[in-house]
């Protein structure tokens, strides 16, 4: 009785799996065709790549917009900004080939910075231009389509808010949003990028760097941070800060992102 009890069990949860995994397959099978013009347009990082590297992150980006959900909360989601965050996505975790994104699916975007309500209008207390979900948000995140734009248009600065926040999601996937990504950073390293985490906040307080103040804020802020100017400008960088810039490398897996 036991087994045919144990076995009718197995047969019932295969049967649920199997056809849950075929609704999941389904609710996601919409062919998605990548823009590379769009990607060519508004994607440096994508622009700078060899033709062998530019069909990976166009695959990256399409299995991506295939897994992840994204949705308008006051605004149009245009085939542009599911380009744009798309591409933020893939950018971080290029080099690593089988990544993948677990601890999300949706993003949630907003036409404008929102406030701790999860609300566009009013004035001062909305300067949230991104954020990871956590608690009833956990598996979302939030992002400004002003700052999503922004992060892509301007090639020149240190600060990309969507790659920002996929940064935070790379560092949350050991469990903890801590500035100390374990996932990336062997244990023999911790050490030495705490000590420069440490010593580059010094310098900062001090008025006495480049890096955006914000980093300040904590050690997973400052990684972040970090990130967003080692993607957006990798020779300045190195320029400015070669220790931090090595670290990073070794960290995202290639000696230079040039």
């Amino acid at each position: 009785m036991i087994p045919f009890l144990l076995l009718t069990a197995i047969a019932i949860f295969a049967y649920y799996f199997l056809t849950s995994k075929k609704g999941m397959k389904a609710a996601n099978s919409s062919p998605v065709i990548v823009n590379t013009a769009l990607l060519e347009q508004n994607v440096l990082f994508y622009s700078k790549l060899n033709a062998e590297e530019k069909k990976q992150f166009e695959n990256d980006v399409k299995e991506f917009l295939e897994a992840i959900k994204i949705t308008g909360v006051d605004t149009t989601v245009e085939e542009k900004d599911r380009i744009l965050i798309a591409a933020a996505a893939v950018i971080p975790i290029f080099y690593f080939k089988q990544w993948k994104y677990y601890n999300l699916q949706e993003v949630l975007l907003y036409s404008d910075s929102i406030n701790m309500n999860f609300e566009t209008t009013g004035n001062a207390d909305r300067n949230i231009l991104g954020m990871v979900g956590t608690g009833a948000m956990e598996g979302k995140m939030l992002l400004s389509k002003h700052a999503l734009e922004l992060g892509f248009d301007n090639k020149t600065d240190k600060s990309n808010t969507a790659i920002h926040e996929f940064v935070h999601l790379i560092d949350k996937s050991d469990g903890e949003t801590d500035g100390i990504p374990t996932i990336l950073l062997d244990q023999q390293y911790t050490l030495p990028w705490l000590n420069l985490v440490y010593e580059q906040m010094q310098v900062i307080a001090k008025g006495k760097s480049d890096i955006n103040p914000y980093a300040l804020m904590n050690k997973a802020e400052f990684f972040a941070v970090v990130a967003e100017y080692f993607f957006e400008r990798p020779e300045l960088l190195e320029d400015k800060h070669p220790e931090l810039y090595k670290m990073l490398s070794t960290m995202f897996d290639r000696s230079s992102i040039k």
